[in-house]
């Protein structure tokens, strides 16, 4: 895997760093990400915040508005709470022990794995979703890769075979495998350096492996996004809820309604008396676990309009300097146009 590694890597500018942060970083936008949106935000997430102590220091705002439109904010919160544990806890240097690093918010096993290995040459395996499909592919593990008797085989196997030299290497030669060549559904088992040993190039049911569970579908949810304008101010709130925590949207009320019916709700549920309502189109959203399919409606608030409780009325100038999710995108423009 080694001598494959050193002809075949992906040239990454995480890459070629003994690093622990900006290993960190990487392996943090890398999670649920294709490596060819990261690189667009890695550089300049980079350049805003050089080093752990700078990320630590910054507000939480700030860091959610650098990761804008590249999704899983939670993922932004935890890498910011973590830096924040790791100035008051290690004084702003990262440890180079798994069994510390896992207990950093944020830093899971296979984050702790990779910076051990990678940043630090500790022998320690860093299972992905890469690393599980070579290896189920290889040792011909048919069970589903999602029970723990299952993920416990791999990972002891994965353990085993991590090298005492260049750990960190050979944990990214298996995930470049697994990346370009040990692909989902058809790999390329002719471009293989394992495929003499492998059993399911072997037996022939490589695009069988790993077995997953059948994802359940996504809940189709229907929201009226209403852009509220007072003169030069719109109405928005900052999310509470788990999904875009900290994030700034417009007000969003579940369920399909007429035009009538829409501002007998803003009036209900916001204490706002709106007019000028108009439809302006529709807008899509998809996430991992739901669908938000909005109906986007203008309309307009008294210039002495006080936002209600949980909104605020926010300067039309000032909306660029908020950090604001991908699904609201459409309603963005059509506040600009």
């Amino acid at each position: 895997m080694l001598a494959w590694y050193d002809t075949n890597a992906r040239v990454l500018p995480w890459r070629g760093f003994h690093d622990a942060y900006r290993t960190w970083v990487s392996e943090a936008m890398l999670q649920q990400t294709r490596v060819e949106t990261v690189l667009s935000y890695y550089g300049r997430f980079l350049s805003r915040f050089p080093d752990l102590p700078s990320l630590a220091a910054a507000p939480e705002s700030d860091v959610l508005k650098e990761w804008e439109g590249l999704g899983y904010y939670s993922r932004a919160r935890n890498l910011w709470k973590g830096a924040r544990q790791v100035v008051s806890e290690y004084g702003g240097i990262l440890p180079r022990e798994p069994e510390k690093l896992r207990k950093i918010s944020g830093i899971g096993p296979y984050t702790a794995g990779a910076i051990a290995s990678i940043a630090y040459d500790v022998p320690v395996p860093a299972v992905d979703g890469n690393v599980i499909r070579v290896l189920s592919r290889l040792f011909g593990i048919r069970s589903d890769v999602t029970e723990p008797d299952t993920r416990r085989r791999i990972e002891t196997l994965a353990a085993s075979l991590v090298p005492a030299e260049r750990p960190g290497d050979y944990n990214q030669a298996v995930m470049d495998l697994g990346a370009t060549v040990c692909v989902p559904g058809t790999p390329d088992c002719s471009r293989c350096p394992l495929s003499a040993c492998c059993d399911a190039f072997r037996t022939g049911g490589a695009s069988d492996l790993p077995l997953l569970p059948k994802a359940r579908p996504q809940k189709v949810i229907p929201y009226a996004v209403l852009l509220i304008r007072s003169e030069e101010r719109v109405l928005m709130r900052q999310r509470t809820e788990r999904l875009l925590q900290g994030l700034w949207c417009f007000p969003m009320l579940e369920g399909t309604f007429s035009m009538d019916g829409l501002a007998v709700q803003v009036q209900k549920k916001l204490h706002l008396s709106c007019s000028n309502v108009n439809n302006a189109g529709s807008a899509r959203h998809v996430f991992t676990h739901q669908i938000w399919e909005m109906r986007l409606y203008t309309m307009s608030a008294e210039a002495s309009a006080s936002a209600p409780a949980g909104y605020e009325f926010i300067p039309l100038d000032l909306l660029s300097s908020l950090p604001i999710p991908v699904a609201m995108n459409a309603a963005i423009s059509t506040m600009k146009e």
